[in-house]
């Protein structure tokens, strides 16, 4: 669909946050006749106002029925499930259901990296993004990491590569979108309290290199090739964190092109995970044409993302890292075997009904767990049947005193919580914030 096709077209937004923002913004911009629908209370006269002004319907407190009986399109926010009565009325009625990531390609040229999978992508996004600067290139990044894809993709030049994160909540509303690169850092069960079964997560993921042609390039992980069997891959497949890839680890170096590209002693980033999230991400530059030196300089000085096993500093000789962003058992598992000094480990948050046994065998380090939010309880019975010594706390910055009065000099305070932050937070950075809150009261 190109913008002209949106002109006088009859536009639902559902839902106000980043991608809604941005979704109104383009529908206005291409002639559309726009209704902003949220399940809250519009509460900011001034956007009010302003949208009003430009011809906005906005209708808050609920989602009328009535609003589909002339509605040509619903651009949803991706966090509203599917399982709302609107959504299921609007799909009974062939209304088509998009998220604002399927705008990006009437909206640009500009080639598209596309990265998903349920961890490491932000750091990968982070790290193509340095790698393409570093080199001179000009990327934008974009989608899931808060600056949304359709915006970006407006933006953009014939000279930008948008960087794009996406998420499976975004992928369920795209339907012709495509990238260039299609980026799987790892697919793992996740967000099951969204998706019906891990069936329909995984198909979410997938469908990044569902429009794919043998021009374009699928980046996946090595280790899960197996997934790919029953699929139909029509663009050029390579694998990372695999023993035949053009670009390795051996002899505790990484090796790009039989070359020998870095020691992993000189690589900022740490953590085995990272060192997969390394892998891939030189593979997608590759395709780009950047150079080695602009991958060594951007690997000797790029230590990570925010709330990503981000080094806070040392206090009294302990070490205190913030992992909010590790929101299941898989990215905590990460963050505790990257440790072999004693860990006064920080976890909790949102109570999805989920269990914490598959992280008992990365806990040998683990001296002392500190609990909190809705899980607080069900992690501390649990580490007491580890023979794990455990408190509770009623948040993360709280905890993190009660960290700092339990390790002694030569400890790390890991805050990794395993869960997501909904009970007590908007996200996971309002999360991170509070526990450096709470660290930068101990100094």
């Amino acid at each position: 669909m190109t913008p002209n096709n949106y002109s006088g077209q009859k536009v639902i937004v559902l839902g106000y946050g980043r991608s809604g923002k941005s979704a109104v913004s383009m529908m206005l911009h291409f002639g559309a006749d726009v209704t902003l629908t949220t399940n809250e209370v519009f509460a900011d006269e001034e956007a009010r106002k302003m949208l009003e002004g430009r011809g906005v319907e906005i209708v808050d407190g609920h989602h009328p029925v009535s609003l589909l009986n002339d509605a040509d399109l619903i651009i949803k926010n991706p966090g509203i499930p599917y399982t709302i009565d609107f959504i299921k009325e609007a799909q009974k009625r062939g209304v088509p259901i998009i998220t604002e990531v399927e705008l990006t390609g009437a909206l640009t040229k500009a080639p598209i990296i596309g990265i998903t999978g349920t961890n490491g992508k932000t750091t990968v996004t982070h790290l193509i993004g340095e790698m393409l600067k570093n080199d001179g290139k000009k990327p934008i990044l974009c989608g899931n990491i808060g600056y949304p894809a359709s915006e970006a993709a407006y933006e953009a030049d014939s000279d930008n590569i948008l960087v794009m994160e996406l998420s499976s909540f975004q992928l369920m509303g795209v339907d012709a979108f495509k990238p260039d690169i299609a980026l799987f850092t790892n697919i793992y069960e996740a967000h099951l309290d969204y998706h019906s079964d891990k069936q329909e997560y995984v198909a979410a993921k997938l469908s990044l290199m569902k429009h794919l042609t043998e021009e374009d390039t699928v980046i996946f992980n090595g280790a899960q090739k197996d997934m790919l069997v029953q699929q139909d891959v029509r663009a050029e497949l390579k694998f990372f964190n695999d023993s035949h890839s053009e670009v390795c680890i051996k002899d505790g170096s990484i090796y790009w092109k039989d070359e020998r590209l870095i020691g992993l002693d000189e690589v900022l980033l740490k953590g085995s995970h990272n060192h997969e999230n390394i892998l891939a991400s030189i593979m997608a530059v590759d395709g780009f044409g950047v150079g080695k030196d602009a991958v060594i300089k951007t690997l000797k000085s790029f230590g990570g993302i925010p709330h990503r096993m981000e080094y806070l500093g040392d206090i009294n000789g302990v070490k205190y890292y913030n992992d909010s962003k590790a929101t299941n058992n898989l990215a905590t598992s990460f963050a505790l075997r990257s440790f072999e000094m004693p860990t006064v480990w920080i976890a909790g948050g949102l109570d999805r009904g989920q269990t914490f046994g598959e992280l008992a065998e990365y806990t040998r380090h683990v001296k002392h767990l500190v609990a909190y939010g809705e899980t607080k309880e069900k992690f501390t019975d649990w580490a007491r049947t580890l023979n794990v010594e455990a408190t509770m706390a009623g948040d993360p910055c709280e905890a993190a005193g009660i960290a700092a009065g339990i390790a002694a000099p030569g400890d790390v305070v890991l805050f990794s919580p395993a869960c997501a932050s909904w009970d007590q937070y908007k996200d996971y950075e309002a999360r991170g914030n509070h526990f450096k809150e709470g660290f930068h009261k101990i100094r």
